[in-house]
């Protein structure tokens, strides 16, 4: 062999030796993979690197876990009786005007409790405005909908019953409907003590049902807890990215990764066709124009299309889009005095992730879903 062949081979090798360490090697990070997977693993969230957090998170900042036991309130404790007609009223379609759409219809256990669609069908087939939220971990949001006009599980109960474009019923033709049904009375006497039938007690009962949509443990939950073998090295890396370079944590924080709030990240289409302007349907308060719930990232593998408006089959897009740093629309000229022109959140921004480091983000995120179980629908009373 020449020295010429000799001295290309070793620079092959040494090439080689590189790429592997830039692909392995976390970035802007003085941490080794195998320190991030120890400290990560530990068992001891106040032993993981600090986030990197903007000053207007930090006072309300919680740090990412396993979710809690679900807690239900004082006015409407858990009992299992409640919970067997709250499934059944679920699962029932005469609650509908129509009697043929159900709270099951738009949110199925097999497709992650949505329903895989950018827009649902309801009412004589009509097409939603929004994409129909997973209910999975819905018992841990302090309000409900991608614009939050219901405060409670039990309030939400009432919007899709009485949505033109989804149930197109009322409360009373709900309980008409039910009162006609003889197989009910037993299920409402062991849950309530009496077998009168009233939308308060549907609301109850719904709402206890929804509380047990809770995501198993997931590939994250248990790393975590001290499986420190769980997790590949590119996933070690991409859980550290979402908390540093990545700046996810600034909005999808604590065990459900999500911060419980509203953010406008560039997604309203003000002016344009699919406009939606968000929160500020519920409030009418100008700096509420585009904001939208932040979602929980658990079940994000299985939760798809992504967004209020399911723009994102794909969770490539969502990633490639806030690496972008999402739109920030520009005032026009006639634009200048207009007072619900909407602003981006500053919370997003521009990224400079590289194509390794998003797809280390990707592979982290896909730890965050669980097991997949259908729920078997109930036998309907008669």
């Amino acid at each position: 062999m020449t020295l010429k062949n000799t001295l290309f081979l070793l620079a092959i090798f040494f090439w080689a030796i590189c790429a592997f360490s830039f692909i392995h090697t976390p970035k802007a990070s003085s941490y080794s993979i195998d320190e991030l997977r120890k400290l990560y693993s530990s068992g001891d969230n106040t032993t993981w690197p600090e986030p990197l957090l903007d000053s207007v998170v930090m006072p309300y900042y919680q740090e990412i876990g396993s979710l809690p036991e679900m807690q239900f309130p004082i006015n409407n404790p858990f009992s299992k009786e409640k919970l067997k007609l709250g499934k059944a009223l679920f699962f029932d379609p005469r609650l509908s005007s129509s009697k043929q759409i159900a709270c099951a219809s738009c949110h199925d256990s097999e497709i992650a409790w949505g329903d895989g669609r950018r827009f649902s069908y309801g009412h004589d087939r009509q097409l939603g405005k929004r994409n129909a939220m997973t209910l999975f971990n819905i018992g841990y949001y302090d309000s409900l909908f991608w614009d939050g006009r219901a405060s409670s599980l039990e309030d939400q109960v009432h919007f899709p019953l009485q949505d033109s474009l989804e149930m197109q019923s009322t409360p009373e033709i709900a309980v008409k409907h039910l009162q006609e049904i003889e197989g009910y009375k037993p299920l409402f006497q062991a849950a309530f003590g009496d077998t009168s039938i009233n939308f308060e007690k549907i609301k109850m009962a719904i709402a206890t049902f929804e509380r047990s949509i809770v995501s198993r443990k997931s590939k994250f939950d248990r790393f975590i807890g001290g499986d420190s073998l769980r997790f590949t090295d590119q996933e070690v890396w991409g859980l550290h990215l979402f908390r540093t370079k990545a700046r996810c944590v600034n909005c999808h924080h604590s065990p459900l990764f999500a911060d419980n709030k509203f953010h406008n990240t560039g997604l309203s289409y003000y002016g344009r066709k699919f406009e939606d302007l968000g929160k500020y349907n519920v409030t009418n308060n100008p700096s509420d124009v585009g904001k939208f719930r932040t979602s929980s990232l658990r079940e994000i593998a299985v939760s798809k299309p992504y967004m209020h408006n399911g723009l994102f089959p794909h969770l490539e897009g969502v990633i490639n889009l806030y690496n972008a740093g999402m739109p920030h629309p520009k005032r026009k000229q006639h634009q200048l005095d207009d007072p619900l022109f909407p602003t981006t959140t500053d919370l997003v921004q521009e990224l400079h992730l590289a194509d390794e480091e998003q797809e280390a983000l990707e592979a982290f995120l896909l730890t965050l879903s669980s097991r997949q179980v259908r729920e078997r629908p109930p036998a309907f009373p008669h």
